[in-house]
């Protein structure tokens, strides 16, 4: 794996058409309760700071990626709640779940126009595969047999550009007790992936921080939260003093990817900055 940092000014880039807009939003942490605070931020209204800084600034998008932990507490009531808040983009809204969501009632529950738990879809010149890496129960991930087979079935069946997106971390992001809560089996994926040269990306969350590296020719990305964020390479849980964001890509059509990390420009309130975690 070689690190690598963002691209920069998207706002201002000219794409080739084809190109898909993506934006990402992950770790939104929402409650049944629309008062429901995680380390003192109310996740619902920083989530909803979050978008509108996008809407100010970032139209038009052509899809959306939600990569997990969407619900804090995985109730009816939050995922109904996220699923309105996502179908008001009029986009197609691809989600996954993350360790604090339990996967069967995010697929009842979030439910709306446009907006899909399925694990491959295709847009334009590119396949999505979404992939379910909770282990249920633990704060870490597995991708089940189950998942993997899905990957390959995926890659096999399509020579498309292709984006992997999924919750927990493949490889380590640098900080050694988000660390230990990683894929625990992540050589199968990648022995998948090295097998079709058409994977360009891995995207995923959980890790409340941006962190880019590559690995060959496939670009490996994560991004920071729509509310708390998580300092990066420590050794123990730390908040960091960073707001909140969400990560822009541009897709495009000969394959590659430019990206983009952004955040709002200011700091949620109530955000308990000497907690030791949650």
């Amino acid at each position: 794996m070689t690190s690598s940092t963002p691209d920069s000014n998207l706002r201002t880039t000219r794409f080739p058409a084809g190109t898909l807009r993506v934006l990402q939003l992950t770790d939104t942490h929402l409650y049944a309760n629309p008062v429901g605070t995680l380390l003192g931020v109310n996740t619902l209204d920083s989530f909803q700071r979050v978008i509108a800084h996008f809407r100010d600034h970032h139209w038009p998008l052509d899809l959306l990626l939600a990569t997990g932990d969407l619900v804090h507490d995985a109730s009816p009531e939050g995922y109904a709640l996220m699923a309105d808040i996502l179908s008001s983009f009029q986009v197609p809204v691809f989600c996954l779940p993350g360790n604090h969501d339990v996967p069967q009632a995010m697929r009842e529950h979030l439910k709306a126009d446009r907006v899909s738990t399925a694990g491959v879809m295709d847009r334009g010149n590119w396949r999505f595969v979404m992939l379910d890496s909770v282990i249920p129960g633990e704060e870490g991930g597995r991708l089940a047999a189950d998942q993997l087979q899905l990957l390959e079935d995926a890659l096999a069946t399509s020579d498309r550009h292709t984006l992997i997106c999924m919750h927990h971390q493949p490889i380590g992001v640098g900080s050694a007790w988000i660390d230990t809560m990683a894929i625990e089996n992540p050589d199968p994926l990648f022995d998948i992936i090295d097998r079709y040269p058409h994977v360009r990306g891995v995207l995923w969350g959980h890790v409340h921080q941006t962190f880019e590296a590559w690995h060959g020719d496939v670009r490996l990305m994560a991004s920071p939260s729509t509310c708390v964020q998580f300092a990066p390479k420590t050794e123990s849980f730390q908040v960091d003093e960073e707001p909140p964001g969400f990560r822009l890509l541009a897709l495009m059509p000969d394959g590659s990817i430019r990206s983009e990390v952004v955040r709002v420009d200011e700091m949620p309130h109530g955000l308990e900055r000497a907690s030791a975690g949650y």
